[in-house]
């Protein structure tokens, strides 16, 4: 399944891009990035720390898989991630259930999943922010960046791209795989 890429300089959150791009039928699987992120969103309410200079994100697809429902797929997504990044970048990382990624038990990675439906159809929106280049201090929870574990710049396109990837053949290998043979393949990246 491919993704239609649409790159912003600025947004209030790519999530809240992509919910507006549904919410006027636009239905084509996408992923959505921004250099910036305003108001970015984690979860239960709580407000991702967009540092210009890292990667948000946002994939969005119409949920219509019979093998797997959206719930599942918040596990697959964290180890779809967690893969990409420990191939690329570092085997350190580790996962906090049920939506972050830490390195040396510090923050890199927040993914937000929502649902949403319009006109009978469901899609899932799953929103993906990495500190790669820069990270918050927060006096509530420690965070770290890529690059400072591996103390080399990242190139946010040239992941981005690798992320596009990755997912176009997972969503391509979720229509007919089930839920624990998923599971095995992200682990084979």
């Amino acid at each position: 399944m491919k993704l239609k890429l649409l790159k912003f300089k600025s947004v209030k959150s790519t999530n809240d891009v992509a919910l507006r791009l549904i919410k006027k039928r636009y239905y084509r699987p996408t992923i959505i990035s921004s250099e910036k992120q305003t108001n970015g969103r984690g979860t239960m309410g709580k407000k991702w720390i967009s540092k210009k200079g890292n990667l948000f994100l946002t994939i969005f697809f119409e949920l219509n898989q019979k093998k797997i429902d959206f719930k599942k797929f918040a596990i697959l997504n964290a180890y779809l991630i967690k893969a990409i990044l420990v191939k690329n970048f570092s085997n350190k990382i580790k996962i906090k259930w049920p939506n972050d990624l830490l390195i040396e038990k510090k923050k890199i990675c927040g993914i937000l999943q929502e649902t949403v439906n319009n006109h009978e159809k469901k899609f899932l929106i799953v929103g993906i922010g990495i500190n790669t280049n820069y990270y918050p201090k927060m006096s509530n929870f420690s965070s770290t960046s890529i690059k400072k574990i591996i103390n080399k710049s990242i190139d946010n396109n040239k992941l981005l791209n690798i992320i596009r990837d990755n997912y176009e053949k997972f969503l391509f290998k979720s229509k007919k795989n089930r839920f624990s043979e998923l599971k095995k393949l992200i682990n084979n990246l």
